[in-house]
């Protein structure tokens, strides 16, 4: 098992996969970092509205396309970022170990957002607590995290953007789930077939010039 950069052409499958959490907590570090596959040198500045990413892999013996939605975790941005949760077969709520703020929000605010946003029940969450760089700064313990993560019935990982502990294994592990799930499955697999239909017909389109005849 693995991922690999698995190129653009002939994927199976095209996943819908959300960031969500509070400003700060490193979202967009955590996706520049896996989309890169490098280490960061300074922090990002905070997501305004929303931010994408397309990421081609394989995982699980299969290609997949994954478009990887960055939300700002500012509250007045929640009107314009509630719409993003619709469709997504994976969401990932981030905090920082090192804000406990952050993580009581996860409660007080981002599952909340999920329950009345969310339009996929069977869609699969992961819970990340990012920037384990900072333990000296540590205010979340790993058992807080895992105890949270199983009551919302989340899967549980900790990482570094930083250093990118984690970074790879935090898609890698949501991606495998969604595998496991039928109706996500099918989800993913019938968008490459409507991609597929519209290619063709594009291409149809191109080469007898949209003509009727006459």
């Amino acid at each position: 098992m693995g991922v690999s950069p698995g190129g653009s052409a002939g994927y199976e499958c095209s996943f819908k996969i959300l960031l969500i959490g509070d400003s700060g907590v490193g979202k967009s570090s955590l996706l520049v970092s896996f989309v890169a596959a490098a280490n960061l040198d300074d922090d990002i500045a905070p997501t305004i509205g929303v931010d994408f990413k397309i990421k081609f892999l394989t995982v699980g013996g299969k290609k997949l396309k994954l478009t990887i939605w960055d939300t700002a975790g500012q509250e007045r941005f929640r009107t314009i970022t509630s719409s993003y949760y619709r469709g997504a077969q994976g969401i990932i709520l981030v905090y920082d170990v090192a804000k406990r703020e952050s993580f009581t929000n996860l409660g007080d605010v981002w599952t909340k957002e999920i329950d009345s946003n969310s339009s996929n029940k069977d869609c699969i969450k992961m819970l990340v607590g990012n920037k384990v760089d900072k333990d000296d700064e540590r205010t979340v313990t790993r058992e807080e995290g895992l105890a949270f993560a199983q009551e919302s019935g989340c899967l549980f990982l900790e990482s570094s953007a930083k250093t990118r502990e984690n970074v790879e294994n935090c898609f890698e592990e949501l991606v495998l789930k969604i595998l496991e799930v039928p109706s996500l499955l099918e989800e993913g697999s019938s968008s490459v077939v409507k991609r597929n239909i519209l290619k063709k017909q594009q291409e149809s389109h191109a080469k007898y010039g949209g003509r009727c005849c006459q």
